[in-house]
C-alpha cells in the first residue's frame, strides 16, 4: 500500500472505527517531494474525520528525517515502522506521545522490537502482499510464536481479509489485524481499476513470491511482469540484472497507472477471498457482524 494509503482511504478507515494509516508517497510522483505530499494527506484525511490516524513509515525512505519531523509538527499520534531497525526513532517518537507500532517477520525480530521500546509489533507473515521476510513463516505459525515471547500487544497481518482471520488470528495470541489486500479493493483506494480488477479475479492459487535473491514480494502471479520476474529467476539471472528489470517504483506502475506488463503488482494470499470492490465502511461493518456471528456461534 506504499503508493496506495493516502488520506482519502485513511480517513474512511478510521471513520468507520478501523484505524487508517496514511503512507508519506500515497499518489506521489516517482521522485517525487514525500514530505510535502505526506503533508498534503494528512490535511485530506484531517478534512474528513476528527479520530486517529497513523502514518506508515519505512525506516529507508531517504526523507526520513524531514519526514520525522512533519509527524511530529503535525501531532500524528501513532506511526507504524517498517524496513529497518526499530531502535533507531523510537525513542524520538515515544519522547514526543508518539505510540509506534513495528513490522515484524520473526520472533527474533520481534523481541529485538519490545527491546527497542515500541508499543505493539504487527507479525507479518508469508501471506502479506508486497515485502516479505526472508524466513517466509506462516502466519498462524507466526502469532503464537511471537505472543509467547513479547508481553506488548501482536497485530497480525498477512491473508486476512474477512472476519474469520480476524477471529482465529485473535484465538492465537493477536490482540488486532492490519488488512491491507482487503482495502486495495475498495470504492475509497487510488488503485487503477485494472489493478483493482486483477485482485477480485484472483484465486487461491493467483499470487507468488519472487525476488528471493532481493527483498521477498508477494504479487500477482498471472501479470506480464510478475511472468517475466519469474523467467529471470529460473534463469539464473543475477540480483543486478533483475534490478535492472524492476527500475523505480515497479509496484508504482501497477498500483497507480494500472500498467500490469511493466508494474510490480503487490497482492496478498487472501485475494481470493475477496469478490467485490467495496466501501471502506461496509470492509469493517463486515468484520464487526462475522465477528459477533462467529464468536456468539462458538
Amino acid at each position: 500500500m506504499l503508493w496506495l494509503a493516502d488520506g482519502g482511504l485513511a480517513a474512511a478507515v478510521s471513520s468507520a472505527g478501523g484505524l487508517g494509516v496514511i503512507s508519506p508517497l500515497a499518489g506521489c510522483r516517482p521522485h517525487g517531494d514525500a514530505v510535502q505530499n505526506l503533508s498534503t494527506q494528512i490535511d485530506r484525511a484531517g478534512a474528513v474525520t476528527s479520530r486517529p490516524l497513523g502514518v506508515n513509515l519505512p525506516l529507508d525512505l531517504r526523507e526520513i528525517d524531514l519526514l520525522l519531523d512533519l509527524i511530529l509538527a503535525r501531532g500524528i499520534g501513532i506511526v507504524v515502522t517498517s524496513a529497518g531497525s526499530p531502535a533507531l526513532y523510537t525513542d524520538l517518537l515515544k519522547s514526543c506521545g508518539v505510540r509506534v507500532l513495528h513490522v515484524v517477520s520473526s520472533v527474533k525480530q520481534a523481541v529485538k522490537a519490545k527491546s527497542a521500546g515500541v508499543d505493539a509489533v504487527i507479525a507479518a507473515g508469508v501471506e502479506s502482499g508486497a515485502r516479505n521476510g526472508h524466513d517466509e513463516i506462516p502466519l498462524f505459525s507466526l502469532i503464537p510464536q511471537v505472543a509467547d515471547h513479547v508481553d506488548i500487544p501482536v497485530i497480525a497481518a498477512g491473508g486476512i481479509a474477512d472476519a474469520r482471520g480476524m477471529v482465529a488470528a485473535m484465538a492465537l495470541g493477536a490482540h488486532g489485524v492490519q488488512l491491507g489486500t482487503r482495502f486495495l479493493a475498495s470504492r475509497e483506494c487510488i488503485a487503477h481499476e485494472n489493478y483493482k480488477k486483477a485482485v477480485i479475479e484472483a484465486g487461491d492459487t493467483d499470487t507468488v513470491i519472487t525476488l528471493r535473491s532481493l527483498i521477498p514480494s508477494r504479487s500477482l502471479k498471472n501479470t506480464p511482469f510478475t511472468r517475466k520476474l519469474m523467467a529471470l529467476e529460473a534463469s539464473g539471472s543475477t540480483p543486478d540484472e533483475i534490478r535492472q528489470v524492476l527500475g523505480h517504483a515497479a509496484s508504482r506502475r501497477a498500483g497507480l497507472e494500472g500498467d500490469l506488463s511493466t508494474g510490480e503488482a503487490y497482492c496478498g494470499s487472501s485475494a481470493g477471498l475477496i469478490r467485490e470492490i467495496l466501501p471502506a465502511a461496509d470492509i469493517i461493518r463486515l468484520l464487526v457482524e462475522g465477528w459477533d456471528r462467529i464468536v456468539t456461534d462458538l
